[in-house]
């Protein structure tokens, strides 16, 4: 068991350090930024806020259901799964070879699992099942958070990898509850935003 945890363990860092030594610089600023406005669910926030604008009742239905999700892993992963873990230190930047320029604020609490990550995968997939036709964009963006941060260094692959898990499980339960107090053939209800 210990050696499949040192292996496990290496591959991580071996991956983390493969994109630490991607030369992308283009996507330096972009990155970070995109992992600065995932901090405290705000770009997830923003995103619930045009969906009830622009998706009648079902849009809102969608958005209330996505920051539940949200809601619901980030109290899961933030308390019992880190606690119960440990506390995961984050990894060295300097030392793993992340260029400076990446870099964000390093949180204080542990790395694994990826709270970002998860509700990233809370949210796209809570919405995505209520309202289809976003079910590809919210992938896309949720996907990019996640990368976000093993790319600025705050987070191995790992971390992002099981916090997506736990969003994604969290996200299904959600939208699952959602689906059946609002069935997609609800009177009133607009299109499906596409």
């Amino acid at each position: 068991m210990t050696d499949s945890l040192h292996r496990l363990a290496g591959y991580d860092r071996a991956v983390y350090r493969t994109v630490a030594r991607l030369s992308t610089p283009v996507l330096d600023e972009p990155l970070r930024r995109v992992s600065n406005l995932a901090n405290f669910s705000k770009l997830w926030f923003l995103v619930a806020g045009a969906v009830a604008l622009c998706g009648g009742p079902r849009g809102r239905r969608a958005a209330l259901a996505g920051l539940t999700a949200i809601g619901a892993t980030s109290l899961v992963v933030n308390q019992p799964i880190k606690k119960l873990v440990g506390k995961r230190l984050r990894p060295d930047r300097p030392d793993l070879g992340v260029p400076v320029q990446r870099w964000v604020r390093m949180p204080s609490s542990g790395s694994f699992p990826s709270g970002h990550s998860a509700s990233a995968a809370a949210f796209a997939v809570t919405v995505g099942a209520v309202l289809p036709g976003l079910r590809p964009a919210l992938r896309v963006v949720a996907s990019v958070v996640a990368f976000s941060r093993v790319y600025t260094g705050v987070h191995y692959p790992s971390d992002v990898l099981a916090g997506a898990a736990v969003g994604a499980l969290f996200g299904r339960l959600t939208a699952r509850l959602a689906l059946r107090r609002w069935p997609p053939t609800q009177p009133n209800d607009k299109e499906d935003v596409s």
